[in-house]
């Protein structure tokens, strides 16, 4: 496995690779969902292409106050995760070797991002779609992987790609869980034992309203009222930042009635950390994450 940690030293060892290139971009700290997505990436890639996973922690999609300076940062580990699941490139920049020191472009994606985290992290957004559309323009990948746990990601990443144009095939991964239902997280490392054993009843919440607009409750005003007192219930030193129900293609507010293909979207502060969590409800939609059109 090759660890080049400047743009200069990866273009060169991916000057002639095998084809197909299947991107894999992380800020490390990784985990068993990490882990999968390097799984499918390696899938993806078959016998003859190549795998590239990215390690950087991108301070643009940190707000003030938030946990950059404090974000786990165990890269030696991290490498030998990569390693043992296939990768054959992983790249490590510093910010300055992503950032000029006077960079005046950006990139804004302006509706998707309007809610949900987006509505809580203003500016979040933009700087995910700068980083990715940065390391796609660097590395040249053919495929990049997600995962779903981070919905809105994901879809706004694949508008990026459709509205400029951007030559790569986006594949989501659903989202995978501890033993006990709680979203994978690298921020999962800031929950004492107390707020761990808390943790998973933010699954729970989310599926208990799932059953509830499976079972004929569509009604908007009492999802939600489902989900508070779940979490006031099963997390007892937990704050919901949000619950979102928005239609699952274009991540708009849903006001009334769940009568289309929604997603029920949330954030939960615990502790240090700040937890997100989704489930599709409503009829059925494509399986593989939100549509862009």
């Amino acid at each position: 496995m090759i660890v080049p940690s400047t743009i200069e030293g990866l273009r060169a060892e991916l000057a002639a690779v095998g084809r197909p290139l299947v991107f894999v971009p992380t800020m490390g700290a990784l985990h068993e969902g990490h882990l999968t997505l390097l799984r499918e990436a390696r899938i993806l890639a078959g016998s003859t292409g190549t795998v590239v996973a990215s390690i950087f922690v991108n301070p643009t999609q940190f707000g003030p106050g938030e946990d950059l300076d404090s974000y786990p940062k165990p890269l030696e580990r991290d490498l030998a995760l990569c390693e043992g699941e296939g990768a054959d490139v992983v790249f490590t920049p510093g910010p300055d070797e992503i950032y000029f020191e006077d960079r005046s472009i950006s990139v804004s994606e302006g509706r998707l991002s309007e809610g949900l985290c987006g509505e809580r992290r203003p500016g979040h957004f933009d700087g995910v779609c700068l980083v990715v559309l940065k390391l796609f323009n660097v590395i040249g990948c053919d495929i990049a992987v997600f995962g779903k746990k981070d919905y809105q990601q994901l879809a706004i990443i694949r508008r990026m790609v459709r509205d400029l144009n951007v030559p790569v095939e986006i594949v989501g991964v659903e989202t995978v869980r501890e033993d006990d239902g709680l979203a994978m997280s690298s921020r999962n490392a800031y929950l004492t034992k107390a707020e761990r054993a808390q943790a998973p009843g933010i699954r729970r919440a989310l599926l208990k309203l799932c059953e509830a607009a499976a079972g004929g409750n569509a009604e908007v005003a009492d999802l939600r009222a489902n989900f508070e007192s779940a979490i006031a219930a099963d997390l007892p030193d937990g704050r919901i930042d949000y619950l979102g129900i928005v239609d699952r293609s274009s991540l708009e507010p849903i006001k009334t009635v769940v009568d289309r293909p929604a997603l029920a979207a949330c954030a939960v502060h615990l502790g240090k950390a700040r937890l997100i969590d989704n489930v599709e409800i409503g009829p059925e939609s494509q399986p593989d994450g939100p549509l862009v059109s």
